[in-house]
């Protein structure tokens, strides 16, 4: 008995130890995995890197002009443009002529302000009349100013199947006098595998929608493509959501841009619900870079995510929707000014639609330099200023002296300049006189100001101050119009309030 019972303990001591081990062996294994794991992980982010570096795109830097408004230390400002062109694919979800030129459908200019909270896209439609400084040509050569053409023209300079994306960047710069930071151009392939890697975007629709609405020339109605209310949409049908034009609504591009804001601020509102995680983002990064094209500052990986993430902290409620002023002049578009004047001014000096100051915080760290004050009357006391007629209109660096005098202004010299073929007005400063030159500029409706290495101010007259009424510029209104403000959308706003864009 005694024998049988050390037996038992005995094989009891082994069947435990064998017990121990095997638990050792199985903690081992799950630490060996849990290693393997963070060793793929690393390595599956270099993978990533090396894959959203090889899908993204770049348009050369060489076309963007020399002739821009100065960099701000208020905030950022990021162009994007949505491409009809038909390369790439892209015509098997748009339809039309594999060949044709690159246009583009859509456009806005999203200004991050420096507090990194807010943030607004202001739509341009593509029907507006602008001025279109020169642009660069696939052989070299630059085009000559244009005026009074339509902005979608723009992207087509050049009548290249990839558009010609510097050259809008250049007109939106002469447009609203701020600098574009980047330009972002998406196309039909990139916009549509975005939403289907997000799961779907929701929509809402005033009415059923038949295919004779998205193609005006089938003989009959077709099938119902969307049906009346909420839904979402993702791929192809997406696409189709964002450009339907006629058969909803009025009919008008302006429309079915207010449909364009409604579908991205519920696009913005979607990634957010998914949460900011590699799981939900990598598939979203991976599809939006298969089909972007972006400016050499995006031109990669690090700095695409880098600057994506720049923007994870703005509220959705305070990112906000709005097109430009305007009316329609025929059947094209014209800007209101100057309510549109007084929008540009509120992005400059970084205050919000509503006139909250949103200059926070400022890029790469720095203090943050006073505004001159684009809102208040101009006052050019103990600012001298040379006055030179760069046009062949007799008499106007005479009457620029005697505008600028009115104001407070010292004038130094009214002479003409040597060139005389100036188009727009230029504001020429030395260094440390960009606050001074700033005054000088809101005199002139459209004037870029130009910084020079010789101490000084010089006001180089261009065509477009010839073509101005004899009477003293008026600065912006103090704030955004009501009509423009009241009227904007917000990121969080349910996608079937105010059905009337339909």
């Amino acid at each position: 008995m005694t024998d049988s019972r050390q037996a038992s303990r005995r094989r009891a001591r082994a069947a435990a130890a064998r017990g121990r081990r095997r638990r050792r062996s199985k903690g081992r294994t799950a630490l060996a995995a849990a290693v393997s794991l963070l060793v793929l992980g690393a390595a599956g982010a270099g993978w990533v890197y090396t894959r959203l570096n090889g899908n993204i795109s770049t348009f050369s830097a060489d076309g963007v002009s020399g002739d821009r408004p100065p960099a701000s230390t208020k905030g950022s400002n990021v162009l994007v443009i949505g491409s009809d062109a038909r390369t790439g694919g892209n015509i098997a979800l748009g339809g039309g002529d594999a060949d044709d030129i690159g246009r583009s459908d859509t456009a806005f200019l999203l200004h991050t302000y420096a507090d990194q909270k807010h943030a607004v896209a202001v739509s341009i439609p593509r029907d507006t009349l602008v001025d279109i400084p020169p642009c660069k040509l696939p052989d070299g050569s630059w085009t000559a100013p244009q005026s009074g053409a339509m902005f979608n023209a723009a992207y087509s300079v050049g009548e290249t199947p990839e558009g010609n994306p510097a050259c809008t960047q250049n007109t939106v710069e002469k447009l609203t006098g701020l600098r574009v930071d980047h330009t972002v151009v998406v196309d039909f392939k990139g916009f549509a595998a975005m939403t289907e890697a997000v799961g779907g975007v929701q929509v809402c629709l005033p009415q059923d929608v038949y295919q004779r609405d998205l193609n005006p020339h089938r003989p009959t109605r077709g099938k119902r493509i969307f049906a009346k209310g909420p839904q979402t949409v993702s791929g192809q049908q997406a696409l189709d959501y964002v450009r339907i034009r006629h058969g909803i609504g009025d009919g008008s591009d302006i429309g079915r841009i207010k449909r364009q804001q409604a579908f991205v601020a519920s696009l913005l509102k979607q990634i957010k619900s998914d949460g900011l995680t590699p799981s939900k983002l990598l598939p979203l990064a991976d599809a939006a870079t298969k089909s972007m094209t972006v400016d050499p500052g995006l031109g990669t990986a690090d700095k695409l995510v880098s600057f994506a993430m720049s923007m994870k902290d703005i509220d959705l409620h305070n990112t906000k929707f709005v097109t430009v002023p305007w009316k329609y002049q025929g059947a094209r578009v014209a800007i209101v000014h100057p309510d549109a004047d007084a929008l540009w001014a509120a992005l400059r000096a970084d205050r919000t639609l509503d006139g909250q100051d949103a200059g926070g915080s400022v890029k790469n760290g720095s203090a943050a330099s006073p505004s001159p004050g684009a809102d208040a009357p101009v006052s050019g006391a103990g600012v001298s200023v040379a006055v030179r007629n760069g046009t062949t209109v007799p008499g106007l660096a005479a009457r620029a002296a005697e505008t600028l005098k009115g104001h407070g202004f010292t004038i130094t010299e009214a002479t003409t300049a040597g060139v005389r073929d100036q188009a727009t007005t230029l504001i020429e400063y030395g260094p440390g006189q960009e606050e001074q030159a700033g005054k000088v500029a809101r005199v002139f409706p459209g004037a870029r100001l130009t910084p020079v290495t010789a101490p000084g101010i010089t006001a180089l007259l261009g065509r477009t101050y010839a073509d101005e009424p004899e009477s003293p510029a008026s600065p912006p209104p103090a704030h955004v119009p009501a009509q423009v403000s009241e009227n904007a959308r917000s990121a969080d706003d349910n996608p079937c309030s105010d059905l009337s864009y339909g």
